[in-house]
C-alpha cells in the first residue's frame, strides 16, 4: 500500500484516487443509515408512489393538458410531477433534516476534527441523495408503464436522466444553504414543510396548472420545484422532439445550484448553532 504522510498541519497526504475511495466509504456508510431509516425510506421513495395510487383514485385516468399543450393521461402527466417531488425529497427534505440533526447533536464537528477533508462527509451524503432520487425515479417510471399505461419515449430518457441528476444536484446544493439558517433540529422539519409543499402546489406537482392562477404559476417557474416538474414533463410529452432535454428548465436549475453554493461556503457550520 502508499504510504500516508501527514502535511504540517497534521492532515493527511492522499492522492485523489485515495480521495475518491474516501468518498466511496463515506457513501457506503451514509447509505446503510439511510436504508436504515424507516422515516426517510417512506417520505423519499414510499410517499411520492402513494399519491400517484390517490391521485389516480380520486380524479380517474382521463386527460390532462401539459404545458405545452400537448393532451396526455391523468396519469401521464402526475408520473414527472411526482418524480420531482421524490427527487426533491431525496435531495432537499431528507438531507436537510439529516444535516441539521448531525450538526446540532455534534457529529458533524466531530467529522471536522478528523484529518480527512470537508467535502468526504458532504460528498458521501450528498451521492446519497442523488442514488436516492434515481432509484426514486425509476420506480415511479416503471409503475407507471406497468399499471398506468404511461411509458416514457425512449428517445428522451437521456433528458430524463440529465434532469434527475441536474435536479438532485440542486436540490443538495440548496439543502446545505438552508440548513446554515435552521438553528435546531426540531426546527427542520417545519422548515421543509413551509418550504416544499407551497412550491409543490404552484408548481403543477399536486394541482395541474391549469387550476392554477396565470400569475401564481409564472411567479412559480422562477422557483427550482417547477422547471425540475417541466424538464421531466418535457420525456412524456407526445410533441417533444430528440432527447428531451428542456435547456430553460435547466438554466434554471443550475442558477439555483450556482447561488445556493455559494450561500452554502459562506455560512455553512459544522458546530451546533442552537446553542
Amino acid at each position: 500500500m502508499t504510504a500516508i504522510t501527514p502535511t504540517a498541519d497534521g492532515s493527511l497526504q492522499r492522492s485523489p484516487l485515495r480521495w475518491l475511495g474516501l468518498v466511496g466509504h463515506q457513501f457506503r456508510f451514509d447509505l446503510i443509515g439511510f436504508t436504515r431509516n424507516r422515516q426517510a425510506r417512506f417520505a423519499t421513495v414510499f410517499m411520492p408512489v402513494l399519491f400517484l395510487v390517490i391521485f389516480i383514485a380520486l380524479f380517474g385516468n382521463g386527460i390532462e393538458q401539459l404545458p405545452s399543450g400537448a393532451m396526455v393521461k391523468v396519469a401521464t402527466y402526475y408520473i414527472p410531477g411526482l418524480t420531482a417531488f421524490g427527487i426533491i425529497s431525496a435531495a432537499y427534505s431528507s438531507l436537510l433534516v439529516a444535516v441539521v440533526r448531525q450538526r446540532e447533536n455534534g457529529i458533524l464537528k466531530r467529522r471536522r476534527a478528523t484529518p480527512i477533508p470537508a467535502f468526504v462527509p458532504i460528498a458521501g451524503r450528498a451521492l446519497v441523495a442523488v442514488v436516492a432520487a434515481f432509484f426514486m425515479c425509476a420506480l415511479l417510471l416503471a409503475i407507471g408503464a406497468v399499471f398506468y399505461n404511461s411509458p416514457l419515449p425512449t428517445h428522451t430518457i437521456p433528458g430524463v436522466a440529465i434532469a434527475t441528476a441536474v435536479g438532485a444536484a440542486t436540490f443538495c446544493c440548496i439543502a446545505f444553504a438552508v440548513a446554515s439558517f435552521v438553528r435546531n433540529a426540531d426546527a427542520a422539519q417545519p422548515v421543509v414543510q413551509l418550504t416544499l409543499l407551497p412550491l409543490s402546489f404552484i408548481s403543477g406537482i399536486f394541482v395541474p396548472l391549469t387550476n392554477v392562477p396565470t400569475w401564481l404559476a409564472n411567479l412559480a417557474s422562477f422557483f427550482p420545484a417547477r422547471p425540475l416538474a417541466d424538464a421531466l414533463r418535457a420525456g412524456f410529452d407526445p410533441t417533444t422532439k430528440g432527447a428531451g432535454i428542456s435547456g430553460g428548465d435547466l438554466l434554471v436549475l443550475g442558477a439555483w445550484a450556482v447561488a445556493s453554493l455559494v450561500v452554502a461556503l459562506l455560512r455553512f457550520s459544522w458546530t451546533p448553532r442552537g446553542r
